[in-house]
């Protein structure tokens, strides 16, 4: 998750708190709901950016075990023809 996206909904998230927190000193039950909802909103989205994050994590990891698992193919292949070579 970008820093931007974490801040954005960080801010969200606050001014949810903020408009929920007016809601319940003012008794005013949209204002509160408001605030709910934008918490709710703000959660829904780092949801999907930590899915994201976790996805593009998952492509690293499976791209450096490929790359390892490749060089130590490359690696018994090059000790296999060598103990050919030996033997002629």
């Amino acid at each position: 998750m970008g820093i931007d996206d974490k801040a954005e909904n960080k801010l969200q998230d606050l001014a949810g708190n903020a408009k929920e927190a007016a809601g319940n000193l003012t008794d005013n039950n949209e204002l509160k709901a408001e605030g709910k909802a934008d918490q709710a909103a703000a959660g829904a989205k780092d949801a999907v950016e930590n899915v994201k994050d976790f996805a593009a994590d998952a492509v690293e990891n499976v791209k450096d075990f490929a790359q390892d698992a490749g060089a130590n193919i490359k690696a018994a292949g090059e000790k296999l023809l060598d103990g050919f070579k030996k033997k002629d």
